[in-house]
Parts: structure tokens; sequence; C-alpha cells
């Protein structure tokens, strides 16, 4: 299969093409720019040029493959209410595009989006909120009501391994630079984990598995850690105090930070897992903490 990847070149997406690769498909790779054609063509993938504002570019390359995973997302947070509007314009491109085929669509959404404080599974659909990365899954099952199979991957909060560049490092340069490794309270809320090459294949099944359009999968392969786990760990890693803060007190220490923070989310991941044949296998993220990747900086 000839497949389209948005985010190429990043954290996901790049261990994404990879798995591609390994799995006999032919990658071509969403590029913005010259570095991204040269990194693209160094792990032997066909480049194309556009961008996430650029629709006519997204659609071309999606028209060009037999199948799309879509996994690029402008993380920049001061922007993140035009990011998940145009993620929803995105969608809508490239279900133009594959209505009336049965061409596969993957696309990337979060945990994050759903009920906080109790278990959580695939079938949960997230209530209408502030969050606006709601979108994304709006968009979706606007796609699938037109009968394209179209398919959602819910990345845990934390995707993790070597190159990560999200949460995680966002949770150590904020200790590294206030001294101090803190959660909240007794630091009982919870993230679910999951590592970027278990993550990879499990979009590769996706793909290749014709799901009911709508139909969503989770990237969850530790259920909910304690956030006070975390924060030992990164204390551990920086040598600097773990500190336990009220929540006014830690909603001043995160900063733009504090929402990410205080999320309580508890996910399995059981029905992807029996579905798809998911098995993840990669070290859970205190394993990852505890080890040399992320304070070598």
């Amino acid at each position: 299969m000839k497949v389209f990847v948005t985010g190429a070149t990043g954290f996901v997406g790049s261990a994404v093409v990879q798995e591609l690769i390994k799995k006999g498909h032919q990658v071509i790779g969403l590029s913005k720019n010259e570095e991204s054609d040269k990194a693209l063509a160094a792990v032997g993938v066909q480049s194309h040029r556009g961008n996430l504002t650029d629709l006519k570019s997204l659609k071309n390359g999606a028209a060009a493959a037999d199948g799309l995973i879509h996994t690029a997302f402008n993380h920049d947070f001061s922007k993140f209410k035009e990011s998940s509007e145009n993620d929803r314009k995105i969608i809508e491109a490239f279900g133009d595009v594959y209505a009336g085929s049965q061409r596969p669509m993957i696309i990337t959404s979060a945990i994050g989006l759903l009920t906080r404080g109790r278990l959580v599974d695939e079938t949960e659909i997230p209530a209408a909120g502030q969050n606006p990365r709601i979108a994304t899954e709006r968009a979706v099952d606007a796609v699938a009501a037109r009968g394209v199979n179209v398919s959602i991957v819910r990345l845990s909060p934390s995707v993790h391994g070597e190159g990560d560049h999200a949460f995680i490092p966002m949770l150590i340069k904020i200790a590294r630079q206030k001294g101090i490794s803190v959660y909240t309270e007794e630091g009982s809320n919870r993230w679910p984990a999951v590592h970027r090459l278990d993550a990879a294949k499990l979009f590769v099944l996706a793909l290749e598995k014709t799901a009911k359009g709508g139909t969503r999968y989770h990237g969850v392969s530790e259920e909910g850690i304690l956030f006070k786990d975390i924060a030992e760990a990164i204390g551990k890693g920086l040598n600097v105090p773990v500190v336990s803060k009220n929540k006014e007190e830690s909603a001043t220490h995160f900063e733009t930070f504090a929402h990410f923070a205080a999320m309580d989310i508890h996910a399995s991941s059981k029905i992807t897992q029996e579905s798809l044949g998911w098995q993840p296998v990669m070290p859970g993220l205190i394993a990852n903490l505890n080890g040399d990747i992320y304070f070598n900086s």
C-alpha cells in the first residue's frame, strides 16, 4: 500500500514511517522544506511539499496514496483553538478525496478529551466542552457519515521514548528551571502513557484493518500512572527535591502547563488490543525516566 503520512518527520510520525516501511508499505511524507525532504529521502521516503494550512497540497498528497495516516498537529498551545479548527478543515479535505472509496484514513486524537476521574474506553465519545481539540473527533464523525473509511487513534498524554519533546520534557524543563519537581496534593491524578514505537505499531495495524467508519482506538499501554510517581522520577533524574503543593500553588508553579499537570485520566486499551491484536512491548514511562534518555541535556 502507498501511504501518505503527515508529520512524517515528527516524534510519532517518524516512528510510524519506519513501521510502515518494515511492513512493506511505500510512504509519501508531507514535507514543508528542503530539510524535511532530506530527512525523508534518508529513510527511503518520497516527499510531498505542503503544510497544514495548504489544503490543496494535503488533498494532492492524499490523492496520490492508497491510504493516509494523519499525525501532524501544531502544538503551539497559544494557538490551540486555531490549530484545532484547522485540524477539522484538514480532516474534511481528506474526506473529500476519499469519499466513495474504501481507502483508509487514520486520524490522531487525544485521550485527554475524555471524562476525567474514571476508567474510559474506546466507546467513549467526548462531551461538548471547552477543549477545542474536540473538533478533530467531530470532523471524523462527519466524514464517517459520508461513508469514508476513517478511524481515530487517541494518544496518551505521554507518548514517551527517545526524542520526546512533548509533555514529559516540559515537566522536566519546569522542574529544572524552578529547582523542584512538583505534584499536586497527594499526587493521585493519573496519566496514561504509551511508548512511541508501540504507538507506531498501533497506527499501522489500524490502517491495515478495515473497520467501521468512526472507530476509535486507544494508544495506551499504561492505563494511569500516578502523577506523584512521575514527579518523583523527574526529581530523581534531576537530583532536585520533590514537593507537594496545593492546587493554587501548583497552578502558579506550572503556569501555562497547569491544565495538563492537573489531568486525571484513567484509560483502557482493552478493546484496541483485542480487535487489532496490538500488544505493547516497550518499556513503560517510569522505566524510561529512570534510564538515561531524558536527562542528558
